[in-house]
């Protein structure tokens, strides 16, 4: 975990006491004593975190923090506000310029780490999740990721309260404040919200205790351990000064927790925090898998790529049983098309080809493009006379129906030649995916050679 801490206070023995608190604690502490000097530090050395006092002469911490926040270099470093005022208004202000905490003097020790081990570890979360969408966009796959950034759809939020009138309560105080689908759930129903589908709550809001004492804390690990909620933020509310249970929900992976009773308003600050957090992480998420799949499928027929075609072939021929049956197809006088036609249309009979030749597999079957209008098929423990089945279908799936090109273009028949290759049950056979791709090429160049719009079988002891 990083631990660099930028310290901002006016007076240096409150400085000097934080830090001797924070270097126990094995954190790497940097100082700065007014607002000037705490933004220079947060764009020059990027902290991990900031602890920020709000009562300074040259600038309030609340216009620091106001600046860090509206500075996109700076705007995801966390901030607690450390200040000696506990009045309502100053606590409203300062998460309202973004703070992630607000601490007032004397901050417990307990609370303190406990909150910053919390924001340090949510900090880190994004981190990474930052640096892999910005490895993906540098290798060009950003743009598969594009359309989650539309509209953000409202957010959902389950409440799990000791009781109904407690819930109400919740309810009551949020629903005016927060435009997203507020419910009240038992626990029950928060256990079985894990399916990952895209349903499960953004935010759950869970008393420490329900039917049981520490209840809550107890559904709060059990929602962090399954992948349908491990994503969703969470807000634990407690009794008022428990700040040990505080520190315990904290570290088990709690975002935020609040004391009850709380302010309507601070409860609907907070959660709405945690669903602006939320969305950031799963659209950085959704960037990721996005240019994943980008990485190993084709752009334009949605199959997968060469390169992880050999992946995945290779995985194939480790497993026990038969080994698998492997074809090239080649579309026949496929530049014709282009030369013709255009390029769009041959772009067009490529993607029909796709569906066609999906729609004649098996769901564990592979199916890529390989080159132009190359396509390599593999199939899992078929036998020779399955395999050579299999071929024809695919062949005549190609041939037998006119591709439409669409507007006014008259419909195009195009043809494929098949090459099949099966592993032989001998020592000097093809072992490697590139081996057995190489048997099925030369099995299509029989093909190709005896007129085309035909599978040739390799020989089993061919060299």
């Amino acid at each position: 975990m990083a631990g660099r801490i930028l310290v901002v206070d006016d007076v240096a023995t409150n400085r000097i006491v934080m830090k001797v608190k924070l270097t126990a604690a094995c954190y790497s502490v940097e100082q700065a004593e007014n607002g000037a000097e705490a933004l220079k530090a947060a764009r020059d050395t990027k902290p991990d975190l900031i602890l920020l006092d709000v009562m300074m002469p040259d600038m309030s911490g609340l216009d620091v923090c106001r600046a860090l926040k509206a500075d996109p270099e700076t705007a995801d470093i966390p901030v607690i506000l450390i200040t000696a005022l506990s009045d309502r208004a100053a606590k409203m202000d300062g998460l309202e310029a973004g703070a992630d905490d607000f601490l007032t003097k004397p901050v417990e020790e307990m609370t303190l780490l406990a909150r910053v081990r919390s924001l340090l570890r949510a900090s880190d979360s994004v981190r990474e999740l930052r640096a892999r969408d910005d490895t993906v966009s540098a290798y060009g796959f950003a743009e598969a990721a594009l359309g989650f950034q539309g509209k953000a759809r409202p957010g959902r939020i389950a409440l799990v309260a000791p009781g109904r009138r407690g819930a109400v309560l919740w309810k009551a105080a949020i629903d005016d404040r927060i435009g997203g689908d507020v419910r009240i759930i038992p626990r029950e129903t928060a256990l079985m919200q894990t399916a990952g589908n895209g349903d499960e709550p953004d935010v759950f809001v869970i008393s420490v205790d329900l039917a049981q004492r520490n209840e809550g804390l107890r559904l709060l690990s059990d929602l962090r351990s399954r992948p349908g909620t491990r994503h969703s933020a969470t807000v634990m509310i407690l009794p008022e000064g428990d700040s040990e249970r505080a520190a315990i929900a904290l570290d088990l992976g709690a975002n935020d927790v609040l004391h009850d009773p709380f302010d309507a308003q601070e409860l609907a600050i907070r959660i709405s925090a945690q669903l602006d957090r939320k969305r950031q992480s799963d659209r950085m998420r959704a960037g990721v898998r996005a240019g994943l799949e980008a990485a190993i499928t084709d752009p334009l027929t949605g199959l997968y790529n060469r390169r992880f075609a050999l992946h995945r072939m290779g995985q194939i021929m480790t497993r026990p049983g038969n080994p698998p049956a492997v074809m090239m197809i080649d579309l026949d006088y496929f530049k014709d098309v282009n030369d013709t036609y255009g390029h769009a249309a041959g772009d067009t009979v490529l993607q029909q080809v796709a569906i066609r030749l999906r729609g004649q597999l098996q769901a564990n079957d592979l199916l890529a493009r390989i080159g132009g209008e190359e396509f390599l098929v593999v199939l899992s423990g078929a036998d020779a006379r399955s395999a050579m089945e299999c071929a024809e279908r695919l062949r005549t799936s190609i041939g037998s129906t006119s591709f439409d090109l669409g507007g006014d273009s008259f419909p195009v028949r195009v043809t494929a030649s098949v090459g099949l290759a099966l592993p032989g049950d001998h020592r000097d056979e093809a072992t490697t995916p590139e081996a057995l791709i190489r048997r099925a090429d030369r099995a299509l160049y029989g093909a190709k050679a005896h007129g085309r719009d035909q599978v040739s079988q390799m020989c089993h002891n061919a060299a």
